[in-house]
């Protein structure tokens, strides 16, 4: 038996054994000589054969589905880090994590900080479908963002102000569109990435153009260089970072670029900001 197959079987064995069968809704009469659920409950309530759960729960060699383990983690009441845990130990790829259950309006204060303490460097905190969640004071004073703004990909195309600021924009926007279809790529079937695909096309058709080609680039790390009309020219490394707690959430900060005066540019409005009136 493989590693993974042995931490599969023990992972199963663990979940069943702290589920007590009145939970749900199974007879408790008799003597039970192991606590919990017994496999063949198990089994019953995710509908699959006794002989197949067994199996499984043995560490055999056998095919599973999507739909099989999902039963599964219904049945035994997985968490979503159980049930992503169970897609691996399973030999498949987890799940995305489900948009409703991460994205929401709440942000957690200590976020909130982290997006606060960045400043004044710009700092902004965005789904997985590139949709604005929270930004910094100091993203709206450099990128020229403003209420209307509610997703990256669309601001950098219909954003006029956001747009004449980038000094490389037409030659920056291939790789942007490449790099957003790498993150669509991972969810295909997401009807989420398909509504920014369809809204933005039908505005822009720099986007479509571009969109058509197909091209694949990689999300990360960038070099991201502005000019602002009272800071003057303004280059940044751009590094995006996943929120552990949050897997649909992730921070893109913006660092001054070693060699360049943009550290010391960006202090001055704030210099004048804090000054007495």
């Amino acid at each position: 038996m493989t590693p993974r197959r042995a931490q599969l079987r023990d992972f199963l064995r663990t979940r069943r054994a702290r589920i007590a069968p009145g939970e749900v809704g199974m007879a408790t009469a008799g003597r039970r000589r192991t606590p919990g659920l017994r496999r063949e409950e198990v089994a019953a309530l995710a509908g699959v054969g006794v002989s197949w759960y067994t199996w499984l729960e043995q560490g055999r060699d056998i095919n599973v589905s999507t739909e099989v383990l999902d039963a599964i983690g219904r049945a035994l009441r997985l968490t979503g880090p159980e049930r992503a845990h169970l897609y691996v130990l399973a030999g498949l790829n987890p799940p995305p994590p489900r948009a409703d259950a991460t994205r929401g309006d709440e942000i957690t204060p200590e976020l909130r900080h982290l997006l606060e303490a960045w400043t004044p460097r710009p700092a902004i905190l965005r789904d997985r479908y590139w949709h604005l969640l929270a930004i910094n004071d100091a993203a709206r004073w450099v990128f020229g963002f403003d209420d209307a703004d509610h997703h990256c990909l669309i601001s950098f195309f219909t954003n006029m102000r956001y747009r004449r600021a980038h000094l490389h924009w037409a030659a920056v926007a291939p790789s942007v569109v490449a790099a957003f279809r790498a993150d669509a790529a991972h969810a295909p079937d997401d009807p989420g990435f398909g509504r920014v695909i369809k809204e933005l096309s039908a505005v822009s058709p720099e986007f479509a153009e571009l969109w058509a080609r197909h091209d694949v680039g990689t999300p990360g790390q960038a070099v991201k260089a502005v000019r602002h009309p009272e800071a003057g020219d303004l280059v940044f490394d751009m590094t995006t970072l996943a929120v552990v707690d949050h897997p649909d959430r992730y921070l893109e900060l913006y660092n001054p670029r070693p060699g360049s005066e943009t550290a010391a540019r960006l202090e001055r409005p704030r210099t004048r900001t804090a000054a007495p009136a």
